[in-house]
């Protein structure tokens, strides 16, 4: 009796050692005596114990935060950049057999990548051009990776750490721009005012009630605001210019005048008839 328990202890143990479980996200390369012999697929598998090893191997893409990188760019700027790998495994039997530790050494080879790429580029480019970048990235990893079966799918930059000089330096610089623009604005704006006004000064010379008009539209702008007290300004010459008129013609006229009454009233005084003056007699 002991030796039928016995038994059964030994063939559950077998089987417990025999009996191997695979995800669903996962691939098992098995060794027999070392040396492989296929890949198992997610389900249950059955192994020989002590003769056979399986090997699970995780098909999930992987996120890899590549660490920041102190790298001196084409223009000789000094730079902090950080980036972030995503790869996953497609073949497992590789990803096993070719390299040891498969994460460390994307992790090794995306570090130095990046430091080549970005000291390519000068600053400009690495701030503006990053999605080239990232491109040319991930596509150096995956020369690189395919021998141990694996593919980056996606690298970004993360974080680009500029010195407080260069920080300084460029706000300088986009502060000289905006103030530009707004200048350029400005005087395109004066421009356009310029050219209406031009227009607007001759339609008033062809049509001088126009002026009197905008002074009245300008009264009855004024006039909103409820001011008790209202300068407005008139066209002063030309108001002194026909003020000296007017009392030129009034002066011209009172001394005309005089003149006039006095012929007048010699011609009613003494009149001539036939165009001949009349003999006085002495009595």
């Amino acid at each position: 009796m002991p030796f039928v328990w016995t038994v059964v202890i030994v063939v559950v143990l077998l089987l417990a050692l025999s009996v191997r479980v695979v995800k669903q996200y996962e691939r098992g390369v098995l060794f027999r005596l070392g040396r492989v012999v296929g890949v198992r697929q997610a389900g249950l598998n059955l192994i020989i114990p002590v003769v056979d090893v399986l090997h699970r191997v995780s098909l999930r893409i992987v996120t890899m935060p590549i660490q920041s990188q102190g790298i001196i760019t084409r223009d000789n700027v000094s730079v902090d950049v950080s980036a972030v790998a995503y790869f996953r495994v497609v073949d497992a039997v590789k990803s096993v057999v070719a390299i040891e530790n498969v994460g460390a050494a994307i992790n090794q080879i995306a570090q130095t990548t990046l430091r080549k790429v970005v000291g390519q580029h000068t600053l400009d480019e690495t701030l503006s051009e990053t999605d080239r970048i990232n491109v040319n990235i991930r596509e150096i990893l995956d020369v690189a990776t395919e021998e141990w079966g694996v593919v980056v799918t996606l690298v970004e930059l993360k974080d680009i750490q500029l010195p407080d000089s260069m920080k300084r330096a460029m706000a300088r610089q986009a502060e000289a721009e905006r103030e530009k623009r707004a200048k350029i604005i400005a005087a395109e704006g004066e421009a356009m005012a310029a050219d209406a006004l031009g227009t607007a000064a001759d339609i008033m010379m062809a049509h001088p009630l126009a002026l009197q008009l905008r002074n009245l539209q300008s009264l009855v702008e004024i006039g909103v605001d409820k001011n008790t007290t209202v300068v407005f300004p008139a066209p002063l010459m030309s108001t002194i210019g026909e003020l000296g008129a007017f009392l030129t013609r009034e002066a011209t006229a009172a001394d005309a005048s005089p003149s006039a009454a006095t012929a007048s009233i010699a011609s009613d005084a003494d009149p001539v008839p036939n165009g001949k003056p009349l003999a006085s007699s002495t009595p």
